[in-house]
């Protein structure tokens, strides 16, 4: 029995749905996912199986022009992804591009495609993301375009929400593989720390309720994991937050949305870890946490030097 084991990194402009599409070709959830921009943060390694084939997929942050030292970390991070894979899968949100040709997403992505273009021969395929709803007259210029560009062995149509189309993705990825043994167990489907992925978890839940106040000023760190002897697990975390207004939005009046959060991340803790979590919540101001060597270790990133 030949096995075939290899990585496949999946980069985009953010919010073109890369941590969707990792979570369906993965089957299971490993990457947050919110409306904000830039929510991933560190690459995120999911694991799929085809046949005899296992797949790690790199889910990268999105590859935009860096402003802030966390920016920059995250844009490096998100090339070198690229750089150690087998494969690389550039998805593109569809409905933006054909929206606004001018958009700052689609300028990220022209960025992008010229930075594959330079970059080594890799086996490269275009995801065009975001289809539902769009006209196969609308789409058809789309695909010709990139087609043009020389750089993709196949172009895919897909919805990663809906999962239409991810199956073709993962069966062109899996053929590109490399032989080999595999580098995981075949029921593990992510490989990231619990405690972190505690931590990513409730740092969702607070995009999700909070997208529209509080700005990409917060952190989440999981600072104690306690294991009972009843099976369950008490986690502790603390939400880093740059400013006493932005702690007042976390906290909520009376401290309903930090509860909120709380219970939101907690139900889903409980979900993908299979037992009962007891969950607890602070908030302290710290101005300076994105200029913290050691908050980017935490997270799997190199603290760029100025």
């Amino acid at each position: 029995m030949t096995t075939r084991c290899g990585f496949a990194a999946i980069i985009g402009a953010p919010n073109a749905g890369k941590s969707t599409l990792i979570n369906a070709l993965v089957g299971s959830k490993v990457a947050i996912v919110s409306p904000k921009v830039q929510t991933t943060r560190m690459p995120v390694r999911g694991i799929a199986m085809a046949g005899e084939t296992q797949i790690v997929f790199v889910d990268t942050p999105g590859i935009f022009r860096p402003r802030r030292r966390l920016d920059r970390a995250m844009v490096t991070s998100a090339w070198a992804g690229a750089e150690d894979a087998d494969a690389i899968l550039l998805i593109v949100d569809a409905a933006d591009l054909t929206a606004d040709p001018n958009s700052l997403g689609a300028r990220d992505t022209m960025s992008i495609l010229a930075g594959l273009k330079d970059g080594k021969a890799k086996k490269k395929a275009l995801v065009l993301n975001k289809i539902d709803g769009m006209k196969r007259t609308d789409l058809l210029p789309l695909v010709e375009k990139f087609h043009a560009e020389g750089v993709f062995e196949d172009v895919f149509l897909v919805s990663a929400l809906k999962g239409e189309g991810v199956g073709d993705v993962a069966s062109w990825v899996a053929a590109r593989m490399p032989e080999g043994p595999w580098l995981y167990p075949e029921d593990q489907a992510a490989d990231i720390p619990s405690r972190l992925l505690a931590a990513e978890v409730t740092r969702e839940k607070i995009y999700l309720r909070l997208h529209d106040e509080l700005p990409y000023s917060s952190a989440v760190e999981t600072e104690k994991w306690e294991e009972r002897k009843d099976g369950s697990v008490k986690i502790d975390q603390i939400i880093y937050v740059q400013r006493d207004g932005q702690k007042a939005i976390v906290l909520g009046k009376g401290g309903q949305t930090i509860k909120i959060i709380g219970g939101l991340a907690r139900e889903e803790l409980e979900t993908l870890f299979g037992r009962r979590v007891h969950l607890f919540l602070f908030v302290k101001v710290r101005e300076d946490w994105a200029e913290n060597s050691e908050h980017y270790k935490e997270i799997g990133l190199d603290f760029p030097r100025e």
